[in-house]
């Protein structure tokens, strides 16, 4: 039987020469990165603005959790600021959770775009506030490079395109046939997995869920499936895809596929699964997917992912 699933609070759209506030609520970053990626966003047609604090260093945080939380706050208090980008991820979000008032976030609704690290927050957001939010590009990792940005998704999402598609050209691959409707949700694996039995446990029920994750050797990411599984949070997940998976892999001669080792853990699911869409951690061309919007995941000889509904509202 089919979940009911919430209402979500969408941002109002984004626009050519709107103003996009940057933020770094978790590693520390660099001054020629994130000039790149400013200039990466002004091309785009985009006026950036950041907080010059946004280069402190406090350990390898970007500056005191004091200054993460307040920055983040203020820049979705701001009218000026139309959309957040995060600079990137690394690690620190979880600090900020106890640290910001959920109330203002959902009292300003705006575009928050990031992954990695900001998995955290972005399932935060979802969850807590209500709000749809954004697993895209971030600034001094993706907008500072040429062919960083799948700008058809990003379009699409941060503009409100009523429905849209993301086909072959997507990277995906089929693992498991099938086909599923429900709430897009997820991000990267490692923080999902860093949420379970906290306050802030994620919230998969009725969910297409998107997993991602770099640099994980095949067994860790068996090892947190199967934690999410045995948590019963995919008990009721109607169709998984996954990231493209940077670098997850034992040894270059290892005799077995990270797909093996999916289809080992979730195979008896039941439900379709695909493999390698272009989200997060990419080799190129990062595509933007709006999370808590209905979506519809197909899988057969090629793998389709309709965003059935816009992501913005007017």
């Amino acid at each position: 039987m089919p979940i009911a699933q919430k209402s979500r609070i969408k941002p109002p759209p984004l626009r050519r020469g709107d103003r996009v506030g940057i933020v770094a609520p978790a590693s520390n970053i660099k001054r020629e990165l994130l000039e790149a990626g400013r200039d990466g966003l002004r091309a785009a047609g985009y006026e950036p603005v950041y907080s010059p604090s946004i280069l402190n260093r406090d350990l390898y945080f970007a500056g005191s959790l004091d200054r993460r939380a307040r920055e983040l706050e203020e820049m979705f208090l701001r009218d000026d600021v139309r959309a957040v980008v995060c600079a990137r991820g690394g690690y620190g979000s979880n600090y900020v959770l106890n640290a910001i008032d959920i109330r203002k976030i959902a009292a300003h609704p705006k575009i928050f775009v990031g992954y990695s690290d900001l998995s955290t927050l972005l399932t935060l957001f979802t969850d807590k506030a209500g709000l749809v939010t954004f697993h895209g590009p971030m600034v001094t990792k993706d907008f500072a490079i040429a062919d960083g940005v799948d700008f058809v998704s990003w379009q699409s999402a941060v503009e409100g395109c009523s429905s849209w598609q993301l086909g072959p050209d997507s990277g995906a691959k089929p693992l498991a046939e099938g086909k599923a409707e429900g709430i897009l949700y997820g991000g990267c694996l490692s923080l999902l997995v860093a949420a379970l039995g906290t306050p802030y446990d994620i919230q998969t029920d009725g969910s297409i869920l998107f997993i991602e994750d770099v640099a994980a050797k095949p067994f860790q990411i068996d090892r947190m499936l199967m934690q999410m599984k045995l948590a019963g949070k995919l008990t009721n997940v109607y169709g998984i895809i996954f990231g493209e998976m940077m670098d997850c892999r034992q040894s270059a001669d290892q005799d077995y596929t990270l797909e093996e080792v999916v289809l080992r853990v979730l195979g008896d699911l039941g439900i379709p699964i695909a493999f390698g869409l272009r989200s997060g951690h990419v080799s190129r061309a990062n595509i933007t997917l709006p999370i808590g919007v209905r979506a519809k995941l197909e899988v057969g000889r090629e793998v389709s992912l309709t965003i059935l509904e816009p992501a913005t509202t007017s």
